[in-house]
């Protein structure tokens, strides 16, 4: 069955095949977080995107196998509930923005907009995108990007009606998704469906003329 990014609570991985990467999601916790574990198909090394929450279901899901690196895309605690037991189950390296680092409760790899972060002979490309938390960061693989709480299926991430923050996280989804990124790029959020810019691109001038 392809791959269509629909998982629920308590249900299985939705799983992707790539040449050279596979994309496992997983709903946890009572946020409806998404977890996203890639691995490098040559090599067999793993990167967890959000250990959100249910440690015991992420650690089911790793398996046997190795992961090297816990990307942690923001300091909002729904998204890292279960960080501490993965991190310390798998050994795993944890990356997140310096702004954000200081909310999580393991030590953590800072990185910078622009960055590259490793993972068997791959690599996730760090976009920072100030507005949700001054923190957030994407991380962009060829065709896939993974937006954390900055970018959904319908508009940016929440910024609790503060203008400024809306301005600033619009802005640079736009400057650094949209205007980088082409439409086929798939697009797999911190909470609900996935989406592609080219869906969302049309929506863009109604999304900043509403102001969230």
């Amino acid at each position: 069955m392809s791959y269509t990014g629909d998982v629920a609570k308590g249900g299985p991985a939705d799983v992707r095949e790539l040449d050279g990467l596979t994309i496992a999601k997983l709903e946890v916790g009572d946020f409806g977080n998404n977890a996203y574990l890639l691995r490098c198909t040559e090599t067999g090394d793993g990167l967890l995107i959000d250990a959100a929450a249910e440690a015991d279901r992420l650690l089911e899901l790793i398996g046997d196998r190795p992961i090297s690196t816990i990307v942690t895309t923001h300091q909002h605690a729904d998204h890292w509930q279960a960080l501490k037991e993965v991190a310390e189950a798998t050994g795993a390296t944890v990356v997140a923005h310096p702004l954000d680092a200081a909310a999580l409760p393991v030590p953590v790899r800072p990185v910078e907009h622009g960055e590259r972060v490793p993972f068997g002979v791959l690599s996730l490309e760090v976009v920072h995108l100030r507005g949700h938390t001054p923190g957030s960061i994407a991380l962009h693989y060829p065709g896939h990007i993974f937006t954390g709480d900055s970018l959904f299926p319908g508009g940016v991430g929440n910024t609790q009606k503060d203008p400024e923050r809306f301005n600033r996280l619009f802005t640079d989804v736009v400057e650094r998704i949209f205007d980088v990124y082409p439409d086929e790029t798939w697009v797999y959020p911190g909470h609900g469906k996935d989406t592609t810019l080219g869906a969302e691109r049309p929506s863009l001038p109604e999304w900043k003329a509403r102001g969230w």
